[in-house]
């Protein structure tokens, strides 16, 4: 779990970082970097496709323009970094020359402000800190009795004698999620409110990237202010029990939570990190869900595998043996490579700096894809095929760059909740397996959107089949 010690580790990286970069700048005579030339039109057809297809489309810039490509479109800068070494630089980011904050206000500052990713420098440690009191060894020991029994509750009635067919796996697993995540983070059992602050959550991510980014009645980005504003005084009315009380889930332990000098959140700053926790801690969950449902729907072999390890674990002990479930943890992770739920890292240049001979400058939108880093033949041996035994130990490759997997971000800015992700994609994945065989058509192929988190386009349709 990301910690005090975390600090120190990063800050290490980012000295050797900072290195190897004044290295760069004194030997190597940098060249200015100069946009592609492409029509207005174009340029509006090339950002639409990045957003549609981000994997096609960054594959399609690195092969034309090299690791290094520069966009502009009317007063937008944009810069295209690719490959594990863009990744590394960006995510340890040397001397804060970049800005989480400016990117994402950018892009979703309107539906989910002060976020913790929305965060910067001194600012975000000291955020960052007060929110690890709900990611600590006992809080998440409780966590995991919290949500077994919820869990083998909610995939009890999964498959249907009476109704036979396809489930909607997409959905399913998102109103699984977000039932845990209020159960964890909440305290609260939502209960009528489920329906109305899961439509709520919906409305805001879908808004978060509009086509049209002007609020006007009725469009979609005016839906999700509308939405978050729901959530705001959701949220907002239940802070003066929550801190009057003495609760353990994460929703308690932000209103009570204190720094060394006994200064505590705002009732503000609660409710933002309340929303864009809730939000990420459940959606990015499904989206790894459904994957791997999908892949092992379509790899039966690998899903009778991980059944046979399934049954050396009772439920009981799966609470105690979730190290154990190694075949389970290469399986999840080759399905965060090739569906990560963030197909795009973006960040803000505050100063120039240097990236394989060239001078990025200063105020460009600087943007890391960690979906085309996860298909390169340069890291991955058949980047395309489903090969989970590549993150097993005994086949790991000493020698493979270190970035060249980031499903969670990384640096300063790794996912906080990436253990407690993991804890509950193993619960859940377990219990389905012990219950449940599962299957799509032949030749059926999951129709995905990749932004801004990905996800099937047609929910998913799994036959399953109790065992």
């Amino acid at each position: 779990m990301p910690g005090t010690d975390d600090k120190a580790l990063v800050d290490m990286m980012r000295s050797i970082s900072n290195c190897l970069i004044l290295e760069t700048i004194m030997n190597v005579a940098l060249q200015p970097l100069k946009p592609i030339k492409t029509s207005f039109l174009k340029s509006i057809r090339m950002l639409r496709q990045s957003y549609r297809n981000p994997l096609e489309h960054g594959q399609a810039l690195q092969a034309e323009h090299g690791n290094v490509v520069m966009q502009k479109t009317g007063r937008m800068q944009m810069v295209h970094l690719f490959g594990a070494d863009a990744h590394q630089l960006c995510l340890l980011n040397p001397d804060q020359i970049l800005s989480n904050k400016k990117a994402w206000d950018m892009i979703i500052g309107r539906i989910f402000p002060n976020g913790l990713m929305l965060r910067d420098g001194d600012d975000h440690r000291y955020h960052r800190r007060l929110m690890q009191a709900g990611f600590k060894s006992h809080v998440m020991q409780q966590y995991r009795a919290v949500m077994l029994p919820q869990i083998q509750s909610a995939l009890s009635d999964w498959h249907e004698p009476r109704t036979p067919g396809p489930t909607q796996t997409f959905p399913k697993f998102k109103q699984l999620t977000l039932d845990l995540a209020a159960t964890i983070f909440l305290g609260m059992d939502l209960g009528a409110d489920a329906a109305r602050l899961n439509r709520a959550f919906e409305t805001t991510v879908a808004a978060s990237m509009p086509r049209v980014p002007i609020p006007i009645p009725g469009n979609l980005l005016w839906r999700g202010i509308r939405a978050r504003a729901e959530m705001v005084a959701y949220f907002h009315s239940q802070i003066a029990e929550k801190r009057a009380g003495d609760g353990q889930d994460m929703f308690s332990l932000l209103c009570r939570a204190e720094d060394e000098s006994g200064d505590r959140y705002t009732d503000q700053e609660i409710v933002d990190h309340m929303i864009f926790l809730m939000m990420a801690a459940h959606d990015t969950t499904t989206s790894t869900l459904t994957s791997m449902t999908y892949l092992l729907a379509k790899h039966p072999a690998w899903q009778q595998k991980l059944f046979e390890a399934s049954q050396k674990l009772t439920p009981d002990s799966a609470r105690e043996q979730l190290n154990e479930m190694t075949l389970l943890a290469a399986v999840m992770k080759e399905a965060l490579r090739l569906y990560p739920p963030l197909s795009t890292l973006p960040k803000y240049s505050l100063k120039a700096f240097a990236f394989e001979g060239y001078e990025i400058p200063a105020g460009s939108m600087v943007v890391t894809y960690p979906i085309h880093t996860h298909y390169m033949a340069a890291y991955w041996a058949e980047p395309y095929a489903f090969n989970p035994e590549r993150f097993l130990a005994e086949n790991k490759n000493t020698d493979q760059h270190p970035y060249s997997f980031v499903p969670f971000s990384g640096g300063a800015h790794m996912c906080i909740g990436l253990h407690f992700a993991e804890m509950q994609i193993k619960l859940v994945m377990n219990e389905l397996l012990q219950r449940y065989r599962w299957s799509v058509p032949e030749g059926y192929v999951m129709p995905v959107q990749q932004s801004p988190i990905s996800k099937p386009k047609d929910g998913l349709p799994i036959v399953f089949e109790a065992r």
